[in-house]
């Protein structure tokens, strides 16, 4: 089995400004969407995530989502969830996707089930985000099972282990503690919630600077390009994600009908914004129903062309 290390991974080593984004797989078995999603961004982004259960609706598993992106040329970072599996059946789903060639991997807590259409389901959270990182991470080096039983080098799952965390939840102070957790754990990446409170986010990254963290971690500050008022305002109601007034007044101000325009110009703004921050390693564009607008952000932040 190979244990060749992903293309995102050696990019980021080599200290590139790294671009990954985002593609829902369907609520069906069709592979369509996918293959066009990934047409759209393997040539403008580093590697696409494939959410697993995304809100905790029923959708077509990212670990199949991602040998379709891998048969169109992409490179998938699938997400694991620990909602839906206990240790057993995670460090199998694990095993599998290394064996279908999947090389990155972010480890998520995932959306309880009360968020999506499947309410009465059980819920499993066997492990938190922490410890599903270090199992992650153990799989591959040292090469051991969650109950400590080792596993023959050459059938090691060695991912590219990544992780989430949120700047803007609170108790502000703590984030900085709560990321150092998953750095130990054996976070290589870490990719953020969406950014519209600039400063808030430069404060964050000051601690994690002061912290060494950025010397340990790739961060990837989250950018959600909004394409209207609606939408915008629609995110300031999501728990955790904060947009500051002004900007909502700025997108308020614009024109219906230029407002996706607007969006684009915030979510460029941005991105320029996170380059000259020091201590982040890249971004990651969820483009949620607007992946078309992709390759035109990334060009106008002037990422393009990415490195081959």
């Amino acid at each position: 089995m190979s244990a060749e290390r992903s293309r995102l991974e050696r990019l980021l080593e080599q200290g590139h400004f790294a671009v990954t984004g985002e593609v829902g797989p369907p609520q069906g078995a069709g592979a369509e969407g996918i293959r066009h999603h990934t047409a759209l961004l393997k040539g403008v982004t580093d590697g696409q995530n494939l959410t697993d259960n995304q809100t905790a609706i029923v959708r077509l598993s990212s670990i199949a989502a991602a040998v379709h992106v891998l048969a169109a040329g992409g490179e998938p970072i699938i997400q694991m969830t620990c909602r839906d599996r206990n240790r057993i059946a995670i460090q199998s789903d694990l095993l599998g996707a290394y064996s279908l060639g999947a090389r990155n991997l972010l480890c998520l807590t995932g959306d309880h089930q009360s968020f999506g259409n499947h309410a009465a389901a059980r819920n499993v959270f066997d492990l938190d985000s922490v410890q599903l990182v270090k199992l992650a991470r153990d799989l591959g080096e040292p090469g051991v099972f969650q109950n400590g039983e080792a596993i023959a080098v050459e059938h090691r799952a060695r991912f590219f282990v990544g992780a989430a965390e949120n700047p803007f939840a609170e108790p502000f102070a703590f984030r900085v503690r709560r990321l150092a957790k998953k750095v130990a754990a054996g976070a290589r990446f870490i990719q953020t919630q969406a950014i519209f409170d600039l400063p808030r986010f430069a404060r964050w990254m000051e601690m994690v600077r002061d912290a060494g963290l950025d010397r340990e971690t790739y961060i990837l500050g989250g950018i959600c390009p909004a394409k209207s008022f609606g939408a915008l305002r629609h995110m300031s109601t999501v728990p955790g994600m904060v947009v500051p007034e002004p900007l909502l007044a700025r997108m308020k101000g614009v024109e219906r009908k230029k407002q996706a325009e607007e969006g684009v110009k915030i979510a460029v703004e941005a991105i320029q914004e996170l380059r000259r921050t020091p201590g982040v390693a890249g971004v990651h564009i969820m483009a949620i129903m607007w992946e078309e607008m992709v390759p035109r952000i990334v060009e106008e932040a002037g990422l393009l062309p990415r490195p081959a």
